[in-house]
Order: C-alpha cells, then structure tokens, then sequence
C-alpha cells in the first residue's frame, strides 16, 4: 500500500480493497521501522492517527465519506496542530503544546485526512537544506549523505521514503519547490493568499505561503482542493473562487505557450540540469507547446531583496519569542532583561539569531530607506517582469535549482554559497506567483526539477501542464533503491 499514489490510495479505501486503519497502521509501522534512515518526522501520533482513521472507516461505512476520507498525510511542523507539540524546528517552541489546529490543519480534519505527525524542517522555516533544525538534519533518501532540501525537508524525505503519501509544506523562498525538486517529487507554491497562513508559524509574512507535496501532479490537485480558499481569520487570505483542481487535468496542451527567461540558462547553471530542463520542454513541444525566449531582467537582483525583507520581517514576527508566555524560558533569570537575551540566545539557533539581526539591522534608524525600503522597490521591479511576460506566454519554465542536492555540510559554512541555492524560486515569492517544481530527470544519480511559473491564480492550468508532461514521462515513477 505504501507505495501507491493519493488517487489509488483513494480508490483502494473506495473499492474496500483495505480500511483506512488498515492504511494508517501500515505507514506508522513504516515510520517505525525505517524513520531512523531518514529523521523525516519530529513528532508521530499514532494514537490520533489511528482514532482520526477508525472515524473515516465509519463515515465511509454510512455513506458520508469524500474523496480524501481515511487517507493518512503528514504536515510539516510548522502548522499549529491542537494538543500536538508544534515545534517549527527549534528549541524555542520544542515544549509548546497548540491550543489550537492551524486552519490548514482544521480543513484536513473535515476532509476526513488523518494525521500521522509533524515533519522536520529548518528551524522557523530558515534554510534550505533542513541542517538548521534543532532535531538534526533530515537526509534524502536518494542519497542518505545529501540534504532533502529545505525548509520542508522533513515532508520531502518523508514522501520520498514511503513514509507518508503526501505532506504540506511551506514556501517562503523555495521551500516546497527546491526539496521537491532534491527529492523527485511535485511540489506546488500557490498564489499569495490561496491558503490560509492563520496558525502557519510566521517567517516572513508577505511571503510565506503553504501548499501540498506530493507524488504527482493529481496528488497535488487533491491535496490543494483540500488546502485553498479564504479565510476570515487570515487578512491575507484571498477571496478568489476555489476551482476544482481536479477538473481539468487531462486538458490537451496544443497551443500552450511557453517562455523560457534567458536569465535562467546562464553559464552557472549545471549544464546538465540546462540539458534536462531542455529535454523536458522538448517534450512539451511534441505535446503540442510553443517555446518562447523570453526576459526577467530583475531576476538577479532576487536574492539580495529577498535576503533584505524575509529578515526584516522575522525580526518582526519573532520578537513575540520571548520566555514570557510560551515556549522556551531560562533558568533562574535574574530580572526581565535577563530573562530576554538568556532565553532568545539559548532558544534560537545560528541561522535564524543571524537572520534577526540582520532583518533588524536593515530596519534600524538610518538605514531603512537604503536597504528595506530599496528592496521593496525591486521587489516591483520583479513583479512586473513576470506580469510583463506573462502576458506574451502561459507558463515560464526553466530549472528549480542550480544544481542537485549537495551533501551535508558542504554550504554550511557559507551561508551566503547556502542563500544562492534559492537563485531560481525566491522571485516567486516576491511576486506572490505561483509555481511548482515537477521531476525532469536525473545528474548523477540524484533528481532533477523543472520549475513551471504560472499567473495569478493560475494553478489549475500549472497542474494541468504538469499533469500532461507525467502522463508522457515516467521520471516521477522513479523511486530511491530499497524503497
């Protein structure tokens, strides 16, 4: 069973084939037996895995279950679960118990999903290797020496390994597409604002956005039908209408226009990642596309406006980490002051006490205006690349990042070396965009990602595009040796 996609996973429940206890059971002896290889999860509940999936088993039973009903899933730490530790990967909150579900969290429980923990990440989602987590690093289970990417390195390994048919992840910068993409799995950024971030730990709120990660495109249409929709408890949250990602699937690709950024294919890109992602548009032609050179000539300043305002605005959102009302507090402090710098210095680790202080430095008094302020700008600049050249062609496509996974420790001295590995997904964010990254092939034995950038709200047609390419392809079939 652990082997099979969301949408056989389904009809399998549908068909009577096996219970969702049956499922359920299944993955958490999975988790059991093979978790240590890959340190994909922080926390498995087995118990309320297995009460939420005996509830399914009767919904179904009366005659009351929909298409997600029974089916396990994993979330990555970062959604507020009630009664469930919610870590986000650090020491700070690894004592915190939620009072509540995260909406994310609460639609997947009306759907009748059952839950079977929460998976590793970097810490407050800062990273891109999953090494920054203080639960250690997660490993790929293409290559147990190699980074799952991050921060959703956990949801990737997991799903990777057949320890969870699908997960949610989170994007800030990249961080569904590119550990998709190091894991040869299909992983979707929605549009800013397609789901809810309310009880989603913040990172940078302008740019954090959820989304599913999964083994095919039709995975990802089921889960996102699940996750999308506005919110009133989130002022970000659009009130756009909720298609039925499902839908239109098999919609042919004839006349489908795509621009390929000449910014993407310079001479740092791995040249055989270009050849792939090459070989994959040259597949999209036999479909029935039309391929357009096209120009983002802000791409590369994304990397430095990001690396401005993500830190600016986590300065902000963790300065309410403080000892005083939850999570991690010092021992013995001996006034407030102590208390605050003993508590934010034991309870954050490197990367993210590194990201504050640049955030608040680039807020400070006498350098806003140089650095947060002229990142926003750019930021337009970036945007209106894309709405400029989103109007010439339907998708834009090119590589998910510059090369595969890396071994462990080999970027964490260089966090800037580390930041680069975002060069290709970070103006998405910045755009609010959505994106996602499909499997294209493989550079020396590890996967390879080709990332297709749709319009606003546009991510029907994205799955539609990469639903028709998995149907020609077989890559994503593809799975690590001994799994």
């Amino acid at each position: 069973m652990h082997n099979k996609t969301l949408a056989e996973l389904a009809q399998g429940l549908e068909q009577g084939d096996f219970s969702s206890v049956e499922l359920t059971q299944a993955y958490l002896d999975r988790i059991e037996s093979q978790d240590s290889k890959y340190n994909s999860y922080i926390t498995v509940t087995p118990e309320l895995a297995l009460e939420q999936a005996a509830a399914a088993d009767t919904a179904r039973q009366s005659g009351n279950a929909g298409p997600m009903t029974g089916i396990p899933v994993a979330h990555k730490d970062i959604f507020c679960t009630q009664g469930v530790r919610t870590s986000a990967g650090s020491k700070m909150l690894d004592n915190f118990i939620s009072p509540y579900d995260a909406t994310v969290i609460q639609k997947f429980n009306a759907a009748g999903c059952v839950s079977l923990g929460k998976t590793n990440m970097d810490e407050f989602a800062m990273g891109s290797s999953n090494e920054s987590s203080f639960y250690g690093a997660a490993r790929n289970p293409w290559h147990t020496d190699h980074v799952p990417g991050g921060s959703s390195g956990g949801s990737a390994a997991a799903v990777a390994a057949d320890l969870a048919p699908a997960a949610t992840g989170t994007d800030t910068g990249g961080s569904i597409r590119q550990p998709s993409a190091f894991c040869n799995l299909t992983g979707l950024k929605p549009t800013y604002g397609r789901v809810s971030r309310f009880g989603m730990i913040a990172y940078a709120s302008s740019l954090d956005q959820g989304g599913p990660m999964a083994k095919t495109a039709q995975d990802a249409a089921m889960m996102l039908n699940v996750m999308a929709g506005v919110d009133p408890m989130d002022s970000t949250s659009a009130d756009h209408p909720v298609a039925d990602y499902t839908a239109n699937l098999e919609q042919p690709l004839s006349g489908l226009k795509i621009g390929l950024p000449k910014e993407f294919f310079s001479d740092s890109l791995n040249p055989e990642i270009a050849a792939l992602i090459q070989g994959a548009v040259k597949e999209y032609e036999a479909l029935g596309a039309t391929v357009k050179e096209i120009s983002l000539p802000n791409t590369a300043l994304s990397v430095p406006a990001y690396y401005i305002i993500a830190p600016a605005e986590a300065s902000s959102n963790l300065s309410r980490f403080d000892g005083v009302r939850y999570g991690h507090r010092c021992d013995e402090p001996k006034d407030l002051e102590d208390m605050y710098k003993r508590t934010r210095g034991e309870g954050f680790g490197t990367e993210v006490k590194r990201r504050i202080m640049v955030g608040t430095y680039a807020l400070s008094e006498g350098f806003y205006d140089a650095y947060y302020k002229k990142a926003q700008q750019i930021r337009r600049l970036i945007q209106q690349d894309f709405v400029r050249a989103l109007s010439e062609v339907d998708v834009i496509m090119g590589p998910t990042t510059p090369s595969p996974a890396f071994r462990l420790g080999e970027k964490t001295s260089d966090p800037v070396e580390m930041y680069m590995e975002d060069i290709f997904t970070l103006s998405l964010n910045l755009a609010g965009l959505p994106g996602m990254s499909i499997p294209c092939g493989f550079s020396n034995g590890l996967p390879v990602g080709l990332q297709i950038i749709g319009n606003y709200f546009a991510e029907e047609k994205l799955l539609n595009v990469a639903h028709k390419y998995q149907q020609a392809t077989d890559w994503h079939t593809r799975k690590p040796e001994g799994i």
